[in-house]
């Protein structure tokens, strides 16, 4: 489950930022408007502008959500262990499989 939403997640990722840098700027209606480009397209005057914000918060949607779940499993994970319990449990292993040496009083002679 979580390969799959990983996967939409990408997947919307890289449409945001494809229709994000498909999309004009503000200021490239004004350069329209006087001639120095065209105004008319597939969509028709003002529809791919509307295609594309539309298409964008969509993918922005998805990727709010895909984001959110994938961090709700994450914190929810059954196998998940904790590093400082880990390291805990490691030094005391450690500890215990150390052989300890006996105390030995060398006699000066």
């Amino acid at each position: 489950m979580e390969n799959l939403v990983t996967v939409i997640h990408v997947l919307a990722a890289a449409g945001v930022i494809g229709l994000v840098l498909l999309q004009h700027g503000k200021g490239a209606d004004m350069g329209a408007a006087f001639g120095s480009g065209t105004s008319g397209s597939l969509f028709g005057v003002s529809g791919a502008s509307n295609f594309m914000s539309r298409a964008t918060a969509i993918c922005v949607a998805v990727f709010f959500t895909t984001s959110l779940t994938l961090a709700y499993m994450s914190g929810h994970r059954s196998d998940r262990v904790s590093v400082v319990k880990t390291i805990t449990t490691e030094q005391a292993a450690k500890k215990a499989a150390a052989p300890v040496a006996p105390a030995s009083k060398e006699v000066p002679q």
